[in-house]
């Protein structure tokens, strides 16, 4: 074989074993597409993770917020025995638990070898009744474990997209409050039998000292 051929197919197989490498590399996890997730995630111990932490606002929310907001996280426990919730901060204010039927309750316990997701629809809740937080932003947000252990995150801050939205967090949102209805205000002059004309004598009203009653026509 010519020195020209030996070189050619030296080459192509190089080439060759160059393609096959770059193919085995190439995958669609997040670390080869060098795709990093903007949703804080933890892991507390050895055996605690908490994934996807972001703080919800209502619809329509935008810029510096102040009000009613949502905690929504995925928390993974691999010990044998479970772990419990105790408490939830987002910028220093206190959350409320309830459960999934919306009863309230202390704590929420994460099973052994289990994971519990927290907010929305048919999971326990984390809210918050008024919490001051840049939407589009990050929010301090602290958990508490009844071991006494903690986990200090920068929860993204999104709002909920509503019904027909189509952003990842559509009701995952504080559900906004019933407007209330204004009482309605008394007509004067009204009576509970209906309204008073004016000028016309009112039954049963007192007679001023020294005046004379009006006649009554006789019947006929």
């Amino acid at each position: 074989m010519s020195r020209s051929l030996r070189r050619g197919s030296i080459a192509a197989i190089a080439a060759i074993a160059i393609a096959s490498l770059s193919s085995c590399a190439a995958g669609n996890t997040p670390d080869t597409l060098q795709i990093k997730p903007d949703n804080a995630a933890a892991t507390l111990g050895a055996n605690l993770r908490l994934n996807n932490i972001v703080v919800v606002t209502p619809e329509h929310t935008a810029g510096d917020y102040t009000g009613a907001a949502n905690v929504v996280v995925n928390i993974a426990n691999t010990a044998d025995t479970p772990a419990e919730l105790q408490s939830v901060t987002v910028g220093g204010a206190a959350a409320t638990f309830a459960d999934a039927a919306g009863a309230s309750q202390s704590s929420i316990v994460i099973p052994a070898h289990g994971a519990v997701a927290i907010g929305g629809q048919g999971n326990p809740s984390a809210h918050v009744a008024s919490a001051t937080v840049l939407v589009g932003g990050y929010a301090a947000t602290v958990f508490t474990f009844k071991d006494g252990q903690k986990v200090d995150a920068e929860a993204g801050v999104s709002p909920d997209s509503g019904e027909h939205g189509a952003g990842l967090y559509s009701g995952y949102g504080p559900t906004p409050s019933p407007t209330a209805t204004p009482a309605k205000t008394a007509t004067p002059g009204a009576t509970a039998g209906g309204t008073a004309t004016p000028g016309a004598p009112t039954t049963g009203a007192a007679i001023p000292a020294g005046t004379t009653a009006p006649a009554v026509p006789a019947a006929h």
